[in-house]
């Protein structure tokens, strides 16, 4: 797994959302943004951390942040997801692991002593200019927005 690293330029991307709209790493140019990955929509971990997200959101945009949430579900999860929580920020469908393989967060996993593949829950900070400003590699799902204020 070589993921992304502090100083890192990340690579142009593109990636459809939620309601299949596509979502270019460029329309962030001169932001900052959080791009958080999680293994799974709807699973108990994933959505503790995203629902803390949501509920700092406005401190998070105050301080100029913009979001990005990613996993490899299907748009129709994802789309769920978001309705079921109302997620103020988009979460990228990326089921072909395009963005997930950029960042460099697919990798060997042990869940209860099995092993498989899979991503690792991860977040990122890319500054205006696209580069890494902050990895988190032991987020907190339930106080994650702390992590990232």
């Amino acid at each position: 797994m070589k993921t992304l690293k502090v100083g890192d330029k990340v690579p142009t991307f593109s990636a459809k959302d939620e309601n299949g709209n596509i979502i270019n790493l460029s329309d962030y140019k001169d932001k900052k943004l959080i791009v958080f990955f999680y293994p799974k929509a709807s699973t108990p971990g994933c959505t503790a951390e995203a629902c803390n997200l949501r509920d700092n959101y406005a401190e998070l945009k105050a301080e100029g942040y913009e979001l990005l949430g990613v996993s490899a579900d299907s748009q129709k999860r994802q789309l769920n997801f978001k309705n079921k929580y109302q997620f103020p920020f988009p979460l990228l469908a990326d089921e072909d692991h395009t963005v997930i393989n950029i960042f460099g967060v697919w990798g060997p996993k042990q869940f209860m002593g099995k092993k498989y593949d899979g991503i690792h829950r991860m977040t990122f900070v890319i500054d205006g200019d696209g580069v890494v400003e902050k990895v988190i590699d032991k987020v907190k799902t339930k106080d994650h927005a702390a992590q990232l204020l």
